[in-house]
């Protein structure tokens, strides 16, 4: 079997186990999406979902947040790892947001890099979950992890294992593999401890027995 071949089969065994690609973080809009991403940089979806609710009452427009005093949203969020940096680029999105972008969150990859806190995974967050736009692979820790197990890249660098995974699923499939693998990597493909014997991919996979210089060095 091809690793093209392996890669089509693991998807299709991923859309078995995790049918609902909905994205984790809470949002009514596009910019609460915005801000729940940049805020969930090193830190974890249930800690940016509890946070959030107080944060977006206060601060329910991007004007507001635009507006914002730093010290209060800071305040809003400082159960998040890396709040003090996170306020700020929330401020200063917002004013990009107002100033370049008319008070609207950009719909293009090229625009959503330009603001503060958000790179490659966040705009394309963003852009699978709001505009269901595929222009590429979000690749966070548990993409990184589990493509890499799953000899889907021999790569340990993001931008690498994005495009890999770009070359070996077509694009309208782009968005969905990465919140399935993210999905999967949370339920099963532990960074410490993967539950193997219990793993649905098991088969596909040509790193079954997980040796922890290989964790090592996918967590890197």
């Amino acid at each position: 079997m091809t690793t093209q071949e392996r890669a089509h089969k693991i998807l299709e065994v991923l859309k078995q186990e995790f049918p609902n690609t909905d994205a984790p973080l809470h949002h009514k809009n596009a910019h609460e999406l915005l801000f729940a991403v940049i805020l969930s940089a090193q830190s974890t979806d249930v800690g940016v979902n509890k946070a959030t609710p107080g944060l977006f009452a206060r601060f329910p427009t991007i004007t507001s947040m635009a507006e914002a005093d730093v010290n209060e949203v800071n305040e809003l969020i400082k159960s998040i790892n890396f709040h003090n940096n996170k306020a700020k680029s929330l401020v200063n999105a917002a004013k990009m947001l107002m100033s370049e972008f008319g008070g609207e969150v950009p719909d293009n990859m090229e625009d959503l890099i330009k603001l503060p806190g958000v790179a490659r995974k966040t705009a394309n967050v963003v852009l699978y979950h709001w505009f269901k736009k595929n222009e590429g692979v979000v690749v966070d820790t548990h993409v990184k992890r589990v493509a890499y197990r799953l000899g889907l890249t021999k790569n340990t660098d993001p931008v690498k294992v994005e495009q890999d995974l770009m070359q070996l699923y077509p694009q309208d499939q782009w968005g969905e593999i990465a919140i399935r693998l993210i999905f999967h990597g949370r339920k099963t493909c532990d960074a410490k401890k993967p539950k193997c014997a219990i793993c649905p991919l098991r088969e596909l996979s040509p790193k079954v027995d997980v040796d922890p210089k290989i964790v090592a060095l996918a967590e890197k």
